[in-house]
């Protein structure tokens, strides 16, 4: 059973973008030891674009072959006329409103996306799956969410988009490891206690 994965940023205060989504002011934190860590543990979640640019767009994946976002998270490419972010991955895109994928790459998940999420981690793969967001797919997908990879950046929101868009409902998580860098960005790993 292949797991899936909830790897995203946030702040202090637990949210992963301000009140529009909005994540930009993460990007001050991604210092040479940090991108380091993510190309050589992580190097399929940085965007196809991103990888092109730090000169690394051949490296092998390592954890994930497959990403799921939601529709909110995915515009963020489309308003920059980028229809496959994460081009090295099969991408899937939780969506009610689009009605057709802008890209071959693009599957679109229209109806029961915790179905076929659990069809995903019912494939025989070596390799997990990345939710890579947003807020309101992570509160559907919570119960089929089996290790939380949370980079937190040293800056509090105050208010903003939260983690997870779903109802009080505690669910409990193991902390495995704690890694802290120079720039003050720890980046935490919990499993799910079942």
């Amino acid at each position: 059973m292949r797991k899936l994965t909830y790897f995203i940023a946030c702040s202090i205060d637990g949210f992963i973008g301000d009140p529009s989504g909005d994540a930009s002011s993460f990007h001050q934190f991604v210092n040479e030891e940090f991108l380091e860590f993510l190309k050589t543990r992580y190097p399929e979640t940085v965007a196809t674009e991103g990888r092109k640019a730090l000169g690394f767009h051949d490296a092998e994946n390592q954890r994930f072959d497959t990403v799921i976002q939601g529709r909110a998270s995915y515009q963020l490419a489309l308003d920059i006329n980028i229809t496959s972010p994460y081009a090295q991955l099969r991408e899937l895109v939780a969506s009610r409103t689009l009605k057709e994928s802008p890209d071959p790459n693009v599957e679109l998940v229209s109806d029961d996306v915790v179905a076929r999420v659990r069809e995903l981690k019912a494939e025989d793969s070596e390799l997990g799956i990345w939710l890579c967001g947003g807020s309101q797919l992570a509160g559907e997908l919570i119960e089929e969410i089996d290790e939380l990879v949370i980079k937190t950046y040293p800056v509090v929101y105050g208010s903003g988009m939260p983690m997870f868009g779903s109802d009080f409902a505690p669910t409990v998580f193991g902390l495995e490891s704690v890694r802290i860098f120079d720039n003050g960005v720890l980046v935490r790993i919990y499993n799910r206690t079942r």
